[in-house]
């Protein structure tokens, strides 16, 4: 199996979990396990969801379930590129598809303000790692090679361009945003004609 039919497997395995309708701890178990699978190989990502951009980071949909359940991204990151502190509000995971990144969370401190808690989490290729409300929901996440595009890919538990999140300033408060997508358009994960072609006798 290669190309796009590892993403496709991982897409139509995510829909039958949550028809399932299983509890968070669940999700991230075996939706966790789903990741890991398709990021354990490099050979099915198009190029077109895989290009930095020269000053921020890029978020690309690849696939949002049509009851917006669930969504799968890409993200690029350029050398040195790095979110600010945030949250998502839903169920998360991210896995490591190429280079490397760190993920460090946050907690507010007496004032409010908000502190790296914890030590920071090193994703390497293969890697999976879960963010929730429940489990720990604000981070901020860096590209961890200062001379090389890394690439991660994200699962969320709903369409994640057009949730409400915020972001929090080193100042204290929390301003909201919603981060959208940069891409236009989708991998097509349904055009079964080559492989229905190389199977015909």
């Amino acid at each position: 199996m290669t190309g796009i039919t590892r993403l496709r497997d991982v897409v139509v395995g995510f829909h039958r979990l949550l028809d399932t309708r299983p509890d968070e701890p669940h999700i991230l178990r075996e939706g966790g396990a789903l990741l890991a699978q398709l990021v354990a190989q490099d050979d099915w990502l198009p190029e077109a969801f895989a290009r930095p951009h020269p000053t921020h980071y890029q978020q690309h949909l690849l696939y949002a379930d049509a009851s917006e359940r669930f969504s799968v991204v890409s993200f690029v990151w350029g050398p040195g590129q790095a979110t600010p502190v945030h949250d998502h509000t839903v169920w998360g995971l991210i896995g490591m598809l190429r280079g490397a990144e760190v993920s460090q969370g946050y907690a507010p401190d007496a004032d409010g303000r908000w502190q790296p808690q914890g030590d920071p989490v090193h994703l390497r290729p293969g890697q999976v790692e879960a963010v929730s409300p429940r489990v720990g929901d604000v981070h901020q996440v860096r590209n961890a090679l200062a001379d090389q595009v890394s690439v991660s890919i994200h699962v969320y538990g709903a369409n994640i361009g057009a949730v409400a999140r915020h972001t929090y300033p080193a100042e204290g408060g929390r301003k909201r945003f919603v981060s959208g997508y940069s891409n236009t358009v989708l991998p097509n994960l349904w055009d079964r004609s080559a492989e229905l072609r190389a199977a015909t006798p």
